[in-house]
């Protein structure tokens, strides 16, 4: 028979066991750490780009010198010191959380020595003006730091390597885009799939302490302020429909594209990539260059600026922009470098909603475009990163648009099932390459193929090689990525 609890029993057992409460001491401090390596990855990130703009508003054309042989620095210096911090960090995350991936290898995946390495190449990422958003490599950034915690917890403690990197993950969201349902939602959908009651207490204190932390810099704001939503109408439906069906589509074959690049195309860009992998970064950073130049600086950067025009009807870029925006992110993401796709993404779908508001909304274009804007986001997003939860929250979040819960929330559904009709999903298909690589090396990688925007996959070491002795970055790999 079920009895009820015994209060002061319970409140007895709780304070009688002091290692507990210093295990979970230690895992609030990490929290807060892990908060502020988040602030001060945005910082630096910031930073790196307003020095970038400088530089573009004084000397045009140096960027096409300056972006390709940044590029080619950064995935020379990933490719040889730290290949686990190649793209945006979250399909790292997840294949460290996979069971079937040893103590040994997760160190590949999630490490404070990646996380320093993280903040350093990313904000060199967007130093050099590439395509590329630093929120998604938030969460390899603060899964590092939880996940070091674990050195100082008692062994058996509740609190193990799981909880650890789930919590790390979803205070790296929460931190990046001061969006705490977001991170909380990111945590079930994309890094645990359930919550257990044993450890819901450690991801929502971590995400409750790193969002305080960001707030407590940058204030309680939203990431693109709030927008007005008038009452919705007909005039609104079909333009918003049409806008979240082309971003689904378009989601979803971007998505392929990231994952058939991932993999190894047939063709000879890619066998030219495994060869000569710097010097094809070098030719991504020169073509992203003449595309930002083109674009009149738009494509460079993450995008936030251009969606925050966008909202405000101040906006003033090319009919061309999603095209443009899209193929800078891809050959960024192509390249190598260490940088997510989550603000490229969203800035992508923005532009499609902008541009259809131009398109069929007429005069009063100015007053419902944030509307259509707004789905396009939470559309892209959801049909490139196949998390529709996620998605709308985030989205949700960042325009303070709870009146438009429903809306996004449709959105975000539609598009996800059009892409998923067009791609497989691209974090767990790039993680499934690296948990392939970790069981089949069965060791710490000695090398890792870099990915398409958002992961590293692990190769093998030569036969006969000295295992201690990592090889050229130009030299070509012992074998394809897996497949």
């Amino acid at each position: 028979m079920n009895r009820e609890p015994d209060f002061f029993q319970n409140l007895q057992d709780e304070l009688s066991d002091g290692r507990a409460w210093l295990d979970r001491s230690i895992v609030l401090g990490y929290a807060v750490l892990a908060g502020l390596f988040v602030v001060a990855f945005t910082y630096m990130s910031e930073h790196a780009f307003e020095w970038f703009k400088h530089l573009h508003a004084s000397s045009p054309w140096v960027v096409l010198i300056w972006t390709p042989a940044l590029t080619a620095g950064i995935v020379w210096c990933t490719r040889r010191y730290f290949p686990g911090a190649s793209g945006s960090g979250i399909p790292q995350v997840i294949s460290a959380l996979d069971p079937q991936v040893s103590s040994s290898a997760r160190r590949n995946f999630v490490s404070l020595r990646l996380t320093l390495a993280k903040m350093v190449l990313g904000a060199a990422g967007l130093l050099a003006g590439l395509s590329a958003g630093r929120e998604g490599p938030s969460v390899q950034v603060a899964a590092g730091v939880m996940h070091d915690a674990r050195r100082w917890l008692r062994p058996g403690s509740a609190m193990n390597d799981q909880a650890l990197l789930v919590a790390g993950g979803a205070a790296g969201i929460a931190a990046a885009f001061n969006a705490p349902l977001a991170g909380v939602v990111f945590a079930i959908e994309e890094l645990s799939k359930r919550m257990d009651s044993r450890t819901n207490g450690v991801i929502i204190s971590a995400i409750v302490l790193a969002g305080l932390v960001s707030i407590s810099f940058f204030g309680n704001l939203t990431y693109f302020g709030s927008i007005a939503v008038p009452g919705l109408s007909w005039q609104v439906f079909f333009p918003g429909l049409a806008v979240v069906l082309l971003c689904g589509v378009l989601g979803g074959l971007f998505s392929r594209l990231l994952v058939a690049s991932i993999e190894g195309m047939p063709d000879r860009w890619s066998r030219y990539r495994r060869a000569k992998p710097v010097r094809f970064a070098a030719g991504a950073g020169l073509a992203i260059a003449v595309i930002g130049l083109v674009s009149g600086g738009a494509t460079f950067g993450a995008g936030a600026e251009e969606v925050r025009s966008m909202l405000a009807g101040e906006s003033d870029v090319t009919r061309l922009y999603v095209l443009l925006k899209l193929v800078a992110t891809w050959l960024t993401a192509w390249s190598g470098v260490p940088g997510g796709i989550f603000a490229p993404s969203l800035s992508i779908g923005a532009g499609v909603g902008n541009d259809m508001a131009q398109l069929f909304l007429g005069s009063d274009a100015r007053m419902l475009a944030p509307i259509l804007i707004a789905l396009g986001m939470t559309a892209f997003l959801a049909a490139t990163t196949q998390a529709p939860l996620t998605s709308f929250i985030i989205v949700m979040e960042m325009i303070d648009g709870r009146a438009m819960v429903l809306s996004l929330m449709a959105a975000a559904m539609l598009a996800n099932l059009i892409a998923r009709l067009i791609s497989r999903p691209l974090y767990s298909t790039l993680s499934s390459l690296m948990i392939q690589a970790a069981i089949k090396t069965g060791e710490p990688a000695q090398r890792m193929e870099t990915t398409a925007g958002d992961t590293a996959v692990a190769e093998p070491p030569e036969a006969g090689s000295d295992p201690a002795t990592p090889p050229s970055p130009e030299t070509p790999p012992a074998s394809g990525s897996p497949r």
